[in-house]
């Protein structure tokens, strides 16, 4: 497989062309964003473990029955994915309060909820990605309501596959991000699963565990990914 042409850099990641058309290379960095960007810094080594991991992750979906656009791990930063046009609505699946919810409901963090809260988000930097309903994305045909049922349901696949998944290895999935895209007229989960985008803790210490140790300057940032690294790709 040969890599072309950079066609994108985001905070995290690279993608790149290939001679297929329907083949991309993403490429994972070790920046780490947080607050829309405003701050900025970097996790050593973080786009190797967060490929590993991701890697991990997709093919433990892709057993259970989740299609997903990877297809396999390149190199220790480098991983081949399906092409896919990205619906421009992100969502956030919800277990535990913690984040953005915590502040918005003026709980404090750790509380169970009864059950997942799922959340959609307008993918667009520049905004801020502010929170939308399923009117808004009929009204503004961000996408089509058969395509949003399906990421409605496969979200939450998702989340019960590893919320298993991780509680297997002691840690709780407090909340994550997933991106969806369109390929050849098929809905496909994307993007990445790693610390950068879920909030992990550890099952009994509730020890932070994910890229809130970055946003919050807790330390041990390093630390945290290799231990889910260890715990998700080793155990």
């Amino acid at each position: 497989m040969e890599k072309r042409q950079k066609i994108y850099e985001g905070k995290a990641k690279i993608l790149y062309t290939t001679d297929d058309p329907d083949r991309i290379i993403q490429y994972f960095k070790d920046d780490a964003t947080a607050f829309n960007a405003q701050k900025k810094g970097t996790i050593q080594e973080k786009g190797i473990l967060n490929n590993r991991i991701s890697s991990r992750l997709f093919t433990y979906l892709e057993e259970r029955g989740i299609r997903t656009h990877f297809m396999r791990q390149l190199s220790d930063r480098e991983m081949l994915v399906k092409t896919l046009q990205i619906v421009p609505v992100e969502v956030v699946v919800r277990n535990i309060i913690a984040g953005s919810l915590a502040q918005r409901m003026g709980m404090p963090e750790g509380g169970d909820l009864k059950l997942p809260v799922l959340e959609f988000y307008y993918k667009k930097d520049e905004l801020g990605d502010p929170m939308i309903n399923e009117s808004h994305i009929a009204a503004f045909d961000l996408a089509k309501p058969q395509e949003i049922s399906v990421i409605r349901e496969v979200a939450l696949a998702v989340n019960r596959h590893l919320t298993a998944f991780f509680e297997e290895r002691g840690i709780l999935l407090v909340d994550f991000k997933l991106e969806f895209g369109r390929h050849k007229g098929e809905i496909l989960l994307g993007d990445e699963i790693t610390p950068d985008g879920c909030r992990l803790w550890d099952r009994v210490t509730r020890e932070k565990m994910d890229k809130d140790r970055f946003r919050r300057d807790l330390g041990k940032v390093e630390e945290a990914y290799q231990e889910v690294y260890r715990r998700v790709c080793q155990s």
